[in-house]
């Protein structure tokens, strides 16, 4: 796959449909940003982790992202700042393709993944408050049932699925995880189907 074919599919998948908007009252705006990388054995997807030192989800794998500022034109600007603040990432590392679907957390935000693709891996600055250690992981990893785990939890009214995806090194699970499993969703049609066989799993534990 060349990263012209790789754009190409990602863009499709984001025209495929109409993504799920969300408006809560009493949840924050936040928007993060999904960073696809182009990688020659295939694309990976770049992930931090956060310090034990940030106000919400202390130590958690996450995407780059936080929630939005007045002063920010829109929610892909939001995802493009918090990214510069947290990596040090320029505009111009990133191509942005568009947005996935809005996920509610139960820490109170409506997060907006801004979906964005990268020729290479790019020069990373992280701020020592915020990213305590930043990775990668193909996103073929994501596709694969062996994987990946799942449990219900009660949440907005009713019992909703929870993804967690174990590297062997750390576990990714909440709305990075279901960012992750929507994108995948989103691209079945052109790579990646997801097997749809999930285990059940523990309830996380401090540090997860």
């Amino acid at each position: 796959m060349t990263y012209s074919d790789l754009r190409r599919q990602l863009s499709a998948a984001i025209a495929g449909r109409a993504r799920a908007t969300l408006s809560l009252d009493g949840f924050r705006r936040a928007g993060v940003l999904v960073p696809v990388v182009f990688a020659p054995d295939g694309p990976e997807l770049l992930f931090t982790r956060r310090t034990e030192e940030v106000l919400s989800h202390k130590g958690q794998i996450s995407f780059p992202g936080g929630m939005a500022e007045e002063s920010d034109r829109d929610i892909t600007r939001t995802a493009l700042r918090e990214a510069d603040e947290e990596l040090g990432l320029a505009d111009g590392d990133f191509d942005v393709l568009g947005l996935l679907d809005d996920h509610a957390t139960p820490s109170g935000f409506v997060i907006t993944p801004v979906l964005g693709l990268a020729p290479e891996r790019p020069v990373i600055r992280p701020n020592a408050g915020e990213v305590a250690e930043t990775f990668y992981v193909p996103l073929a990893f994501f596709a694969s049932a062996e994987n990946r785990t799942t449990e219900q939890r009660f949440f907005l009214g009713r019992m909703q699925d929870v993804w967690f995806y174990d590297t062997g090194t750390h576990v990714i699970w909440g709305a990075t995880a279901a960012i992750i499993r929507g994108l995948l969703e989103r691209l079945s049609t052109f790579a990646y189907p997801v097997e749809k066989t999930d285990r059940p799993r523990r309830s996380p534990q401090k540090g997860d």
